[in-house]
């Protein structure tokens, strides 16, 4: 795929990065690509659902990154993202993406959806839903629980094939401060290694 010039940077550095994942994080990975591999010898197309509390920061980036790993490696993964509520996709979340080198517009207001483009062929719709909204799969796909708070307050997912728990810090604790943006590009930057290690254990 055809990159714009500053997300292949970054992707590079991605790539490097997967070799770093401690251990422990690496056999979760390997758990959820394998997960996503038994589902696509059994179904020409696998759906994935990314949820924490208010899909705002981590859900939203676990969906982009997955997505353009996914169509990285071929795969034929649909990603999404939802929350226990809705609330909005927080603008230091799309600052890291824009900063990563995606191309972001914006439509509305109060709850704006943001087309997220790695490339000029490809967008990702983000905008912040409850994991059952329309506009998500309703059933047969697997959900990634990243934060403790959703996966502790949501342990059932109605139409769930698989549930897997791969919680990430929220940077939220460091919004109104000097170390906001740093914290927002420093999971961004976790998330984009972990998904792109994750698809790439990926084969069927």
């Amino acid at each position: 795929m055809a990159y714009f010039e500053t997300l292949s940077s970054y992707l590079e550095k991605v790539k490097s990065a997967a070799d770093t994942i401690t251990s422990s994080r690496q056999d979760l990975l390997l758990e959820a690509a394998d997960t996503i591999k038994v589902l696509l010898q059994e179904n020409s197309e696998v759906e994935a659902i990314f949820i924490c509390t208010h899909n705002s920061r981590r859900s939203h980036l676990s969906q982009v990154w997955a997505q353009i790993a996914a169509w990285e490696f071929g795969l034929p993964v649909r990603c999404y993202s939802g929350g226990t509520e809705a609330t909005a996709f927080y603008p230091s979340a799309v600052a890291a993406l824009s900063a990563a080198g995606c191309q972001i517009s914006r439509e509305g207001q109060q709850n704006p959806c943001y087309s997220v483009q790695p490339s000029d062929s490809q967008m990702i719709k983000s905008f912040s839903k409850r994991f059952d909204d329309p506009s998500n799969p309703q059933d047969g796909f697997i959900a990634f629980m990243t934060c403790s708070d959703a996966d502790d307050n949501c342990p059932l997912v109605p139409g769930a094939s698989k549930r897997i728990s791969l919680h990430y810090e929220d940077p939220k604790a460091y919004d109104g401060t000097e170390l906001e943006q740093q914290k927002y590009s420093e999971r961004c930057f976790q998330i984009a290694s972990e998904m792109y290690f994750m698809m790439s254990k990926v084969s069927y």
